[in-house]
């Protein structure tokens, strides 16, 4: 056997030899690196994130803009001039229904927003001067509807409204649970106003 023969041959082997050890050691890294890319891709987070909540709460405490303030679908009077008109009531396939509107004070002095938030102490608490009062009532169904909140009780509503002067509004939103998909129908009432029957679209 040649010269050259024999130190190929002895370098496959050497070569060989350091491929199967590092193939060895990449299967053992492999192993450890899958395991933590397959629990960190599938963690055991709750059900609902306070940091998500946290934006959504940030986030949704304006009327949406893209509502059209002309449609009229009910118009609630509330007390000393205040009226709330019903611009939209649409129901989503994330299973919420929203309701958006504008109160108005047709009176001809300030009225204040404080007493739309309702009664629960906990919900005066994180949501003071807002619609957080709100409800829906499913009278088919016999249930009660009541404005969405997150995890730290901030409501999916509008919130800090400031006292209205007069000839002033401010447009609102509430977010509530759908109703079942049959139901097309409820009442709405808002602390202050008057009971309005509204139809679901969506």
């Amino acid at each position: 056997m040649s010269m050259r023969r024999i130190t190929t041959t002895r370098g496959m082997a050497v070569v060989t030899a350091a491929v199967a050890a590092l193939v060895l050691a990449g299967c053992g890294d492999d192993g450890g690196k899958q395991e933590d890319a397959q629990e960190s891709a599938t963690p055991s987070a709750p059900a609902s994130s306070p940091a998500t909540d946290k934006g959504q709460g940030q986030k949704d405490t304006a009327a949406d803009e893209g509502v059209d303030p002309d449609a009229n679908l009910a118009e609630l009077r509330g007390q000393n001039g205040l009226t709330l008109v019903v611009n939209q009531v649409e129901r989503d396939s994330g299973g919420f229904v929203t309701v958006q509107g504008e109160i108005t004070n047709t009176g001809d002095s300030t009225q204040n927003t404080s007493n739309w938030v309702g009664q629960e102490s906990a919900l005066v608490a994180k949501n003071p001067n807002s619609v957080a009062g709100a409800t829906l009532v499913d009278k088919k169904g016999k249930k009660n509807y009541y404005v969405l909140r997150d995890t730290d009780g901030r409501c999916l509503c509008t919130t800090a409204l400031v006292p209205l002067s007069a000839g002033e509004s401010a447009a609102v939103f509430m977010q509530f649970p759908s109703p079942p998909q049959e139901t097309t129908e409820v009442d709405f009432t808002l602390p202050t106003f008057a009971t309005a029957s509204l139809k679901i679209s969506g």
